[in-house]
């Protein structure tokens, strides 16, 4: 476990103290973004969805925004096989977690089956009613927030990180420096 992740671990308890919530969630909501890399990277692929060739984050929130769960791999792998990558070592670290939601990208009977056989958690897939109409999907717009809030981070805007980990770690630096900002306002 890399020192921004111990770091941001503490302060998430520390911070859902402060807000009276419980430590660990019972709801996650998960999703995955697709970054540009810079010319100095050890690997990278080319995500055919979204026309991007670099990396791609997966993370898990909670329904405050923050991160449970985050693994930055390849963006050539699907959303599914990228998924199993992240809830594969959450499953025995997320004791009160009972539900994931997910995207339309994460849809098919294997993937709930595997979360449910894997994890013993409900796996639920949130898809859009209608297409080209702008409609806020309950819970969806949470796990958008927290990639809104990487934008805040220059340094996220694309994945300058030579490797994977050095990358996580960044994104676990930027979200605990908004949850001590948060901290000191209350």
């Amino acid at each position: 476990m890399g020192l921004g992740k111990k770091f941001m671990t503490h302060s998430v308890a520390r911070y859902e103290r402060v807000l009276e919530k419980k430590e660990q969630p019972s709801l996650g909501i998960i999703d995955s973004q697709s970054v540009k890399t810079t010319q100095h990277r050890d690997k990278c692929g080319y995500d055919a969805g979204k026309k991007t060739k670099g990396r791609k984050r997966h993370i898990l929130v909670d329904t405050l925004g923050l991160i449970h769960g985050l693994v930055v791999h390849t963006a050539n792998i699907q959303e599914r096989t990228g998924a199993k990558l992240l809830l594969k070592p959450l499953r025995n670290t997320l004791k009160r977690m009972k539900k994931i939601i997910a995207d339309g990208g994460y849809s098919g009977q294997k993937m709930v089956d595997w979360v449910k056989d894997n994890c013993k958690w409900k796996f639920e897939i949130v898809k859009r009613t209608e297409l080209h109409v702008f409609k806020v999907l309950p819970k969806r717009w949470i796990v958008e927030r927290t990639f809104a809030w990487f934008n805040n981070y220059r340094r996220l805007s694309k994945d300058y990180e030579y490797s994977a980990d050095t990358s996580e770690n960044m994104i676990y630096i930027s979200m605990t420096q908004l949850m001590l900002q948060r901290m000191v306002k209350t």
